[in-house]
């Protein structure tokens, strides 16, 4: 193995491994595609002349990762829906995401789907406040959910990094230091 090998697949493991860890951010912060992140931390690893990661994991991985982007996408309208939610609603939720995340850090990005949606639905409809927070509990739970599955991608393709790389990695840090 020569010197630019090496030191490529040193440079690929560090990105892969900060693509992962961004992208498990990014399950949290909107403004991230978390799991896509995820997955080119994936890729970067793959692309290391020592892995061992197959082509069939990496289409694998490349599928959920399109299944949990596009059910993180729609997830939002749908549960708005499921509780009775206006476009207004829906409306208000994306802006109140936009707005904690600008405001309140990790408080707002909880809590502003949920305010937004509540005060989209009452400009709907001022006399249905008790639907209006009907419908932001049904924002927030989407948050969550939509969160959730990111995260459980995310740290999974985080896992295969580490045991992809570790191996190289440990043997570059023994001759290193």
């Amino acid at each position: 193995e020569n010197d630019n090998t090496r030191t490529m697949d040193i440079f690929l493991s560090i990105v892969a491994f900060l693509c992962c860890l961004v992208g498990i951010i990014g399950c949290i912060v909107p403004v991230l595609p978390g799991p896509v992140l995820s997955y080119a931390g994936l890729f970067c690893a793959y692309l290391c002349s020592y892995s061992t990661l197959t082509p069939a994991t990496m289409w694998l991985w490349a599928g959920l990762t399109a299944a949990v982007t596009a059910v993180d996408y729609f997830l939002p309208g749908y549960m708005a829906m499921l509780f009775g939610g206006t476009r207004a609603g829906m409306i208000g939720a994306t802006v109140g995401l936009i707005a904690g995340l600008l405001m309140g850090g990790l408080l707002g990005i909880l809590l502003g789907p949920f305010m937004g949606a509540v005060l989209g639905e009452l400009m709907h409809d001022r006399a249905e406040v008790g639907r209006a927070f009907v419908v932001g509990i049904g924002s927030f739970l989407s948050f969550l959910v939509g969160t959730g599955i990111k995260l459980v991608a995310s740290i999974g393709m985080l896992t295969f990094v580490i045991a992809d790389t570790w191996p190289a990695l440990r043997t570059w840090f023994s001759t290193v230091f």
